[in-house]
């Protein structure tokens, strides 16, 4: 089994990375057949931009570009996508969603066609996701933040998709709290990659 694990961050020493890479260790423990790879956004340098060639991609006027296409390849590969990141203003921060933007693609993720029917393509894949939160989990409830970063990303991106988000965590007080208990809950993440069940989706 495969993982991708996708990361969005700029500082290679942060806690966002840190994670990561106990999510990775995490899998090779329980089963040293397993194997992933990190793709480190930033230091990649891919492009979050989406410009009118990726509008002509989404029209099916055009192959994606090189750069899109290469990321498609690497989604085919895995048998499940971790998606790390620290959450700005109660979303991720605008590289991972550029890069989700750009590769899930109109024709690769999903097809919509003018007369409003949509097949969603993605239904092999599962997803799991960690966002790294300063605030206490108090201030994600009585504000909404934690239900509306489920509706956008979990529901609104990869059910839309056809792909299973089987876990959903937010590592909250990131900035007040010792990082031990989240590189834990991380490392518990990725012995559990390949055995937890999908979460239910809405119809």
């Amino acid at each position: 089994m495969h993982a991708l694990i996708v990361v969005a961050h700029h500082d290679p020493g942060s806690l966002t990375h840190s994670l990561a890479g106990q999510i990775a260790e995490g899998l090779v423990q329980t089963n040293p057949s397993h194997s992933f790879e990190i793709a480190d956004l930033f230091t990649e340098g891919f492009d979050p931009r989406f410009t009118a060639a990726d509008t002509a991609v989404h029209h099916r006027e055009t192959a994606p570009p090189a750069d899109v296409a290469a990321e498609q390849a690497r989604v085919d590969r895995a048998d499940a996508l971790v998606l790390v990141y620290p959450v700005y203003w109660w979303s991720m921060p605008a590289l991972m969603k550029g890069w989700i933007d750009r590769v899930f693609a109109n024709g690769w993720a999903f097809d919509f066609s003018s007369d409003a029917k949509l097949v969603k393509k993605l239904h092999h894949l599962h997803v799991h996701l960690v966002g790294v939160g300063g605030a206490d989990g108090e201030t994600y409830e009585r504000h909404g933040y934690a239900a509306a970063m489920k509706t956008q990303i979990d529901h609104g991106v990869f059910d839309y998709c056809g792909a299973s988000v089987v876990t959903s965590e937010l590592l909250l007080e990131s900035e007040t709290r010792a990082p031990a208990g989240h590189l834990n809950a991380a490392r518990d993440l990725g012995r559990t990659l390949f055995t937890a069940q999908p979460c239910q989706h809405r119809a």
